[in-house]
């Protein structure tokens, strides 16, 4: 675990392209926003592995969009039965139902596409967030963090001077 952190604050801090960091942020929030307990959720979650991303970032939002569903469940169920409902999309709908295990992805479930499609929704506007992120804190939020006196103190911690070693380590 403290690997996966020490990377993601290299990646914050170096050379590395803010549009990878940036989509793992937009991914990670898509599928955090998925239920859990369907097929859709494990096929992009093993897709997005293989797309060139920051994974820890990945992860963590992962965790954050997994922690903000519950409180838009309401917005994902009127949202996914307003797409469901949607008469141009019915024969679409009855179509992939009659194919084998596509219905194992609960696309039908009014919280399962409601919360997809908002997630695809907000996939720009996150990776714009994103991106700002990154060089805010590469531009502003390093320098600051560098000179404070609050993370001299911070440094000195035993974990987190594991943490610092281990990033100076490679």
């Amino acid at each position: 675990m403290i690997s996966k952190i020490v990377k993601l604050l290299k990646a914050l801090n170096a050379n590395v392209n803010p549009a990878e960091i940036a989509h793992a942020f937009s991914l990670g929030l898509l599928l955090g926003f998925l239920p859990k307990d369907n097929l859709l959720w494990y096929l992009i979650f093993v897709f997005v592995l293989f797309i060139r991303i920051n994974k820890p970032m990945y992860l963590i939002m992962v965790l954050i969009g997994s922690a903000l569903s519950p409180a838009l469940d309401s917005l994902f169920d009127v949202t996914g039965c307003f797409i469901l409902t949607l008469d141009g999309l019915q024969g679409l709908f009855r179509t992939l139902v009659e194919i084998p295990f596509v219905a194992f992805t609960k696309f039908n479930n009014s919280v399962v596409m409601g919360a997809l499609v908002c997630g695809i929704v907000l996939y720009i506007p996150v990776y714009f967030l994103g991106r700002l992120f990154v060089a805010s804190w590469r531009k502003y939020l390093t320098p600051i963090m560098r000179h404070s006196k609050i993370a001299k103190i911070f440094t000195k911690l035993p974990l987190v001077s594991k943490i610092v070693s281990m990033a100076g380590d490679n």
